[in-house]
């Protein structure tokens, strides 16, 4: 198809204009081929008549639909024209900075801060494939990041534009991106190191210039170094061309570099004051350009900024104040005033303030810099001159070495960041940041913008070849033939400029000559190249300048100041006088061999493509222009061995306002950036795209789809070159896009005229109709009427009656035999066909039936085969089973045997040892007691004395007698009555034992219980020795309390014997007291000895006929303790001994006899174990060979005759086994009724104990009234005796008194005593009871009543958490088990530990039970199942905890039963606050687990899936994504989301997880979907459109509908997709009136300011019946939005999380009832 052909009516064009660069207009007559005129109208209305060039026709506008592209390569028409207005609606409409153009991001700048650089950004594109998302330059980052570690490839970022375009900024947000993306796990922060490096970087590199307030003044490449694991290791930078003649010289509103003016504004600070600076309009070299300051900076704060950026990088003080001396020497050079003297020389005061601050700073000699300021050496051949410069000679030379030292600082500074930035390691790849400036054109260019023009051709040449390479790979990808694309190729441009004689080369020639000039080089180059260099060019109205066609546009440069700025020297004494510094910094600048400034240069060895031109006598100083030019080329070489990605930034106008685009600016600067470039060479390309629309239904009928594309292109287009068949896509030329947009716009048009057609007239036929029908009507109605009135008469009425009457019974009469007749014929076929129905069904059953026999038969014999083979199978396997079984408990038993005896006789011999110490030390007792009595019978013969002299007292102490007489007689009663009690309980004692002797041979068949008894003795045996030494010990206490007390009497009986003749009276009272206490001790003793004989005495009968073992384990500690007291632990030992031996002698004798049983059983074992042998030979022969079945089964047969036998076997087995069980049934029975007996007998001692303590109550009030009496005795002593005597007598009242106390403990020693008995038939009880448990776990009839708690061991613990905790998988134990099993497990230890009230064994427990459940959550972090099972279980841990806490609140909902099973002892509450922290702990490693996994699911299932079928969400003509995007994401869909939330909900429902949690979980991923889709909608303008709103509404009801088919209204997930819903009725709204922006204010609540203009903004019509949104809308919803108070932030929080609430819960399980699965491996564990 010809391109004349598109220009027809109503199709648009681009006209130029003088203002706006380009003009719309609409053709409003077709165009003929050879017409040298276009009939079009302009958009204002006007016509015109534009003249033309048939062989240039004017640039065909893209239809609307395409206006708004992300990738100006996806246009139809890929022109100037088409890419600016793209550009300009993007940024002024949409507010868009950002738009790809094939490989190049175009970056413009807003002059405003956007909402698009916050990290929620950086997490939103990490990850993402270039072209998924709106163009950014954090997508541009990630590309590189994601090529680098897909193809260990270094990559480079070529950032250029402008001054003012935004480099800087860019080159700073990506480095940004990398830092946050690629954080090294390490503590060393080298990314804050990277990113300080760049406000170091702008304070000396940086300055204000006319068109930008932060111009970067030097090129820069930034090689960031990445580890094997692509996480950032350090960094190494690289400058070009620093702006030296800044430094010296500014242009008006231009500033100096900003370290200056921060100096400056910090000059008053302390540190500063030795620089002796003040403001910058004091210095020359800060205040030439009029603008010291810039609007809106604070260069105090700035220089606050920088020092902390400096110490970030370990630059500390020192280096900071070498550096700002090196800075304010400069400022104060610049001062330095030199004065003309006549015309040829020049001076300079030795007084001048500033110089001598200059050389203090410097460390300089002052002479001498001033006399060689102002003079200069020539050295000859012959001699050395010395000649005077003028004025202007000298403020050169001053200001050239201004110059050479800020050009050193700033090196040095360079290299003192890249030292900062080193790493110790090895760099694996690098990604290179260049910040480079763009193609500069002013009114006056001079050697600067050569050299940056230089580069940019350069840079442009090898931007060039990389998209050609690109596009040739695409082609080849394809199996596209490639046919040369002829593109612009400037390697002319740089061979003028770099080759052999080139313009840099004359330079350098020229530079070389003594008297060399501009204007002598300059004709050179007119000489060499005008007339024989096409892109050399000498200005008709010049001789001072020349003009090189650049790629861009032609450049004029000015020939004035080439030379000295390419020498770019300084005079040798200046050089000589600045090496003798005694500053260090500055002597080392100008050394001859200084240090290389890169540490970081060896590690690129790449050979370059060209060779690098070298200086032809290296001897010589190399120019500026020579090392630009090698620097440049190394530079090349870098990024010709990287893979680039390209940064194009724009300045959109000159006076930095806000979103305002000037064409004419815009279009020069792309045309000087090679935007147009690449679309120029990708319009000669084949962009791709679909039509289906255009197809017919027979080519839609055809199955392959790459046969109907061709049968449609060659249907649609004649011309074949114009398109072209890859294996995945079809290429298209320019312009064939538009033509297929022009052929589907007209299908749309005439389809609609065809529906507007059909639709029309079947309104105007539905209207017809119902007109007609209403006339007919009205005539009908009408003609009856007229002849009803015409035709009724009285005779017509009755003759039309009659013949009604006639013709009905006519009628009924036919229709009633016409009736009978169907009756009679559909009867017969009902009976034909009934019959035959019921015959063949009657056939079917019977061959049914048959069948169903002769099935029946045969599967009954196939069953009993296979039933009796498998039966066989498993009786022999079993037999065999159990014979092993019953071998190993008789090998186990044997060897218990042999350990208990061996433990009998360790125990008998240290039982030997413990009764000699027991006599040792009643004989030391018997000593000591001799000792007393001698030291009593003195007391006696002093205290005679002394009671001669109470005779005062007699009648008092005759009511103290009476009171004694009464207190004995009531001890002698109680003592009477305890004989009786203890004679009848050892006559009960003994009754049980002999009733126990016949049971005892049953007993001992038991091991397992004669093991653990025998374990009990041993401990008890422990316990014995323990308290006898305990007791060796209170003795030995005893026995020094007494040598006290007698060292006391002796005292006393001195002061008594001083007081004799005073007190006689006393006396005689004294000894009788003494002599009534003495007949009460003695009666006291003789029942204690009667006692104690009566006890041995039972003992001794006990010890003879009753078994040690039962009657040990029914002692406590308290009764041995009793029994050691004189001796009667002998009588025990001699009775232990006799029953040992009886045990000894049974164990013997019954070990024959299991030995007898045991060989009998292993003959049997090896005749069945041979008979398994076989079995198993026949059945691995069976399974090997199937054509021999019937013979296996036939030998099968006759081995059955083995059978009876081992059934005769079983029997015998199972009748042993029935009467063991019938014996210990009857054991069980014997032991209950004993058991009862104990009962009872506790009760009657719980009475008498309940007597006592009324006694004893009553003991104490008597008590009480002697101490009354004492008092008043003591009064009455004050009163007869005198003063000295007076605490004698006090003393003595009161050791009566604490004698009668003495007696009144013994009585409560007594009474502690009946308690010890009480307790120890308590334990008595327990363990009968045990025993009775054990004997009921062998019969499975009985039922044991259990009380909540699990018994363990202390040592166990470990286990109880390996296995538990640690080794227990959630899934083999969740299904048919109650919820939180293992934290109620837990929880019946803690009670058992709370039983006992063990404080260390519950802190232990505790511990270990948290930091068991803290290392699974640690080893299963990313394992959702795991972590959702311990979530559960922690939280039903703790609410146990509460809820047996004993605390009201918790109480409310227990049962009586529960609320016993409380903990008794201790208070839990600070467990379950580390309870509940570890729970929230959990939750959250639970909430990220889910996001993770849910996250790669929610862009592509609710944004990019189609879920309503038939409705596109997406433009009708994609672009091509970069070859170098792989799409590597899985294809997710919403029922991928849905499965996942279900797999989720299903799995913290079989974990048991509380509704309340679930809730809060299905919450928070709600939000992060909403969240994750709203922010991927915010940042993908082709998502923006009403069908995906709709798309977005379905998503949302099916997610909403998982909410209510789940029953999780009321989580409030609902509410968090809000925002997006709001986002999704926004896309489908009517956005064109006030009313619609009304709606949209009210109805978008949850959406702020910025997400809805952003949405607005980013609206994009899917077709041409859809209508974009206008600015003015946009403005006006923004206008009613203003008072809004919402945050001004554009994303969604994604980590946010909502704060978790753990509700109460009571377990409604009993603990009693819980039993313990074997899966649990817990068998070590005890239900209490």
């Amino acid at each position: 198809m010809a391109l004349a052909e598109l220009y027809t009516q109503y199709n648009r064009v681009w006209i130029p204009d003088n203002e706006e660069v380009w003009q719309s207009a609409e053709i409003t007559k077709n165009y003929k081929a050879g017409d040298c005129f276009l009939h079009v109208q302009l958009e204002d209305g006007t016509e015109l008549n534009y003249p033309v060039d048939p062989a240039a026709l004017p640039p065909l506008r893209n239809p609307d639909i395409l206006v708004g592209e992300n990738d100006l390569t996806a246009l139809s028409y890929l022109h100037e024209p088409a890419v600016l207005h793209n550009l300009k609606v993007r940024f002024v409409e949409s507010r868009l900075i950002y738009t790809y153009s094939g490989i190049i991001l175009v970056a413009i700048n807003p002059y405003k801060q956007l909402p698009i650089y916050g990290d929620a950004i950086i997490h939103a594109y990490s990850g993402q494939n270039m072209g998924d998302m709106d163009p950014h330059i954090f997508a541009v980052a990630e590309e590189a990041y994601k090529q680098m570690a897909r193809n260990n490839k270094n990559q480079s970022i070529i950032v250029s534009g402008e001054s003012g375009a935004g480099k800087t900024v860019s080159a700073r947000y990506t480095m940004r991106y990398f830092a946050t993306v690629s954080k090294s796990s390490s503590n060393a922060h080298v990314e804050d190191r990277v990113l300080a490096s760049n406000p170091i970087t702008e304070a000396v590199g940086n300055a204000k210039t006319t068109r930008n307030d932060n111009s970067s003044r030097f090129g820069k490449y930034t090689e960031i170094s990445f580890d094997q694991s692509y996480q950032i290791i350090g960094a190494n930078m690289r400058t070009y061309l620093l702006e030296k003649s800044r430094v010296v010289f500014q242009s008006e509103n231009e500033r100096n570099y900003h370290i200056f003016y921060q100096l400056c504004a910090s000059a008053m600070q302390p540190e500063y004051k030795h620089l002796k600076l003040g403001s910058a309009e004091e210095f020359n070299y800060t205040r030439m350009g009029g603008s010291t300051v810039i609007e809106g900076v604070d260069d105090r704060a700035n220089m606050v900024e920088t020092q902390k950026t400096f110490a970030l990088l370990g630059l500390k003080g020192d280096f900071q104040m070498d550096v700002f001396k090196m800075l304010a020497a400069i400022l104060h050079l610049g001062n330095v005033e030199i004065t003309a003297v006549g015309d040829e020389r020049s001076s300079i005061s030795l007084k001048d303030k500033h110089l001598n601050i200059f050389c203090e700073l410097l460390d300089l000699n002052c002479d001498k810099m001033a006399q060689w300021l102002c003079h200069r050496k020539i050295i000859t051949t012959s001699e050395t001159v010395i000649k005077p410069m003028t004025r202007p000679q000298a403020v050169n030379a001053r200001d050239a070495l201004a110059k050479k030292i800020y050009s050193h600082l700033f090196d040095f500074i360079v290299e003192r960041i890249n030292q900062a930035l080193q790493f110790p390691g090895k760099q694996h790849t690098f990604i290179g940041v260049l910040d480079i400036y763009g193609f500069e054109t002013f009114d006056v260019n001079s050697f600067e913008q050569f050299c940056i023009n230089y580069a940019n051709e350069k840079l442009q040449q090898q931007f060039n070849l990389h998209v050609f390479k690109l596009e040739q790979e695409e082609y080849m990808k394809e199996d596209i033939p490639w046919t040369l694309i002829d593109f612009y190729d400037n390697q002319r441009v740089i061979d003028l400029i770099e080759a052999k004689m080139g313009i840099l080369e004359l330079l350098d020639e020229e530079c070389l000559l003594p008297h060399g000039t501009d204007e002598n080089w300059l004709q050179k180059l007119y000489n060499n190249f005008v007339n024989k260099n096409a892109l050399f060019e000498k200005p008709r109205m010049s001789n001072t300048s020349f003009i090189i066609q650049h790629f861009a546009d032609k450049v004029e440069y000015k020939c004035e100041g080439f030379l000295e700025k390419n020498r770019d020297t300084v005079h040798e004494v200046l050089i000589e006088i600045l090496k003798d510094s005694k500053f260090h910094l500055c002597a080392n600048f100008f050394q001859d061999s200084p240090v290389s400034i890169s540490p970081f240069s060896s590690t690129i060895n790449i050979k370059s493509a060209r060779p690098v031109l070298k200086s032809p006598n290296k001897q010589l100083r190399m120019t500026v222009g020579s090392k630009f030019r090698n620097s440049l080329s190394l530079l090349m070489v870098t990024l010709n061995a990287t893979t680039p990605h390209y940064v194009r930034c724009i300045k959109p106008n000159d006076e930095k306002l806000p979103f305002e685009f000037d064409s004419k600016r815009v279009a020069q600067q792309l045309r000087a950036c090679g935007v147009l470039e690449t679309i120029r060479i990708s319009a000669q390309s084949y962009p791709s795209s679909r039509y289906s629309i255009l197809m017919t239904q027979q080519e839609l009928s055809i199955n392959d789809k790459k046969q109907i594309c061709k049968i449609v292109l060659q249907r649609l287009i004649q011309d074949h070159n114009q398109y072209q068949f890859g294996r995945t896509k079809i290429f298209f030329r320019a312009g064939q896009v538009a033509y297929l947009e022009k052929l589907r716009s007209d299908k749309l048009r005439h389809a609609c005229i065809v529906i507007q057609k059909s639709v029309r007239g079947w309104l105007q036929r539905k209207k017809f109709l119902c007109i007609k029908q209403a006339a007919l009507i009205i005539q009908q109605y009408f003609r009856g009427q007229r002849t009803v009135r015409q035709a009724i008469t009285a005779r017509a009425l009755k003759e039309t009656w009659a013949a009604i009457m006639i013709q009905k019974y006519c009628r009924g009469y036919l229709v009633r035999r016409l009736c009978q007749l169907i009756h009679v014929a559909a009867v017969t076929i009902q009976a034909y066909t009934r019959g035959f129905l019921a015959r063949k069904k009657y056939q079917k059953m019977l061959k049914e039936h048959k069948a169903v026999i002769l099935q029946k038969y045969a599967r009954a014999w196939l069953a009993r085969r296979r039933f009796q083979n498998i039966r066989r199978f498993v009786l022999n396997i079993q037999l065999s089973y159990r014979v092993q079984q019953l071998q190993k408990k008789m090998e186990e038993k044997s060897k218990e045997n042999h350990s208990l005896l061996e433990r009998l006789t360790s125990l008998a011999s240290t039982h030997m040892n413990d009764m000699d110490t027991i006599q040792k030390l009643e004989l030391d007792l018997e000593k000591l007691t001799a000792q007393k009595r001698t030291c009593e019978e003195k007391g006696k013969k002093e205290k005679e004395d002394s009671d001669q002299k109470i005779l005062k007292l007699e009648n008092q102490n005759k009511e103290l007698q009476e009171e004694k007489k009464t207190l004995e007689i009531k001890l002698q009663e109680k003592t009477e009555e305890m004989k009786e009690k203890m004679d009848d309980l050892t006559k009960q004692l003994f009754n049980d034992v002999q009733k126990e002797e016949n049971q005892r041979m049953i007993l001992e068949k038991n091991f397992q219980n004669q093991k653990q008894d025998y374990e009990k003795e041993i401990e008890l045996l422990k316990a014995e020795i323990k308290i006898l030494k305990e007791e060796k010990s209170q003795l030995q206490n005893q026995i020094q309390q007494e040598i006290v007390i007698q060292d006391g009497l002796k005292t006393e009986v001195g002061q008594l014997a001083k007081q004799a003749q005073k007190i006689p009276e006393l006396q005689k009272e004294i000894e009788l007291l003494q002599t009534q206490k003495l007949d009460v001790e003695k009666q006291a003793q003789s029942q204690k000895r009667e006692l104690r004989e009566k006890m041995s005495e039972v003992t001794k009968q006990l010890l003879e006929s009753y078994d040690f073992e039962d009657v040990r384990s029914r002692l406590s500690t308290e009764d041995l303790e009793h029994l050691n007291e004189d001796g009667e632990l002998w009588f025990a030992y001699e009775g232990l001994k006799k029953a040992t031996r009886v045990m000894e002698s049974h164990f013997q004798s019954q070990k024959e006899i299991y030995e007898k049983e045991i060989e009998g059983l292993n003959f049997k074992v090896e005749h069945l174990s041979q008979d398994i042998n076989h079995l198993q030979k026949l059945f691995r022969e069976e399974n090997d060979i199937n054509d021999g079945i019937r013979l296996e089964v036939s030998r099968l047969t006759s081995e059955n005759l083995v059978i009876p036998d081992l059934k005769q076997q079983v029997s015998e087995l199972e009748n042993q086994k029935l009467d063991l069980e019938n014996r210990l049934q009857e054991q069980a029975i014997k032991l209950k009724e004993m058991s009862h007996r104990l009962h009872y007998e506790l009760e009657g001692d719980r009475t008498q104990r309940r007597n006592n303590e009324a006694q004893n109550e009553v003991n104490i009030k008597e008590k009480e009234g002697l101490k009354v009496k004492a008092q008043q005795i003591e009064g009455m002593s004050n009163g007869l005796i005198q003063d000295e005597t007076q605490d004698e007598v006090q003393s003595k009242i009161k050791q009566e008194t604490t004698r009668l106390t003495v007696e009144n403990m013994d009585l409560e020693e007594k009474l502690d005593m009946k308690d010890r008995i009480i307790k120890k038939l308590e334990d008595q009880i327990k363990t009968l009871t045990k025993s009775v448990e054990k004997a009921e776990a062998h019969v499975p009839a009985s039922s044991k009543e259990y009380i909540g708690m699990m018994e363990y061991k202390k040592e166990d613990e470990e286990r109880i958490i390996q296995n538990l905790i640690l080794d227990l998988k959630p899934r083999g134990v969740v299904v048919n088990m109650i919820p939180g099993l293992p934290a109620h497990i837990l929880f019946m230890c803690v009670r058992y530990a709370d039983y006992l009230n063990d404080a260390d064994m519950l802190k232990s427990f505790m511990n270990v039970t948290i930091d068991g459940i803290k290392q699974v959550v640690k080893e299963h972090s990313e394992d959702f199942e795991m972590l959702s099972f311990w979530l559960s279980n922690t939280y039903y841990f703790l609410n146990c905890l509460k809820q047996y806490s004993g605390e009201e609140e918790f109480m409310k909902c227990n049962t009586p039963r529960q609320n016993k099973n409380c903990l008794k002892h201790f208070d839990l509450s600070e467990y379950r606050q580390i309870l509940s922290d570890l729970s929230i702990r959990i939750y959250y490693q639970f909430i990220v687990v889910m996001e993770n996994s849910i996250q790669p699911m929610i862009v592509p299932g609710m944004l990019e899936y189609e879920s309503l079928q038939g409705i596109s969400g997406l433009k009708p003509t994609g672009f091509r994504k970069r070859s170098s995007s792989i799409d590597d994401t899985d294809t997710y869909t919403m029922t991928s989301i849905l499965q996942q939330l279900s797999y989720f909900y299903s799995t913290m429902c079989q974990n048991g997880l509380d509704s309340e949690l679930l809730k809060q979980a299905v919450k928070q991923l709600f939000f992060l979907i909403g969240a994750i889709t709203l922010n991927s909608l915010f940042l993908r303008k082709d998502m923006c459109s009403c069908r995906k709103g709709m798309q977005i509404r379905c998503n949302i009801s099916y997610l909403e509908e998982w909410l209510k088919d789940k029953n999780l209204q009321s989580s409030n997930a609902k509410e968090t997709l809000e925002p997006l819903s709001q986002a999704a009725w926004l896309l489908q709204v009517k956005k064109i009136t006030d009313d619609d922006a009304k709606e949209i204010c009210e109805h978008c609540t949850s959406l702020s300011t910025v997400q809805i203009v952003k949405i607005l903004n980013s609206y994009t019509p899917i077709d041409d019946f859809e209508k974009r949104v206008t600015p003015s809308f946009v403005r006006k919803v923004q206008a009613m939005l203003n008072n809004r108070e919402d945050a001004p932030q554009l994303m969604l929080d994604t980590k946010y999380l909502f704060q978790v609430t753990f509700p109460f819960t009571p377990s409604p399980h009993a603990l009693e009832l819980i039993q313990v699965p074997s899966s649990f491996r817990l068998g070590f564990l005890t239900r209490v």
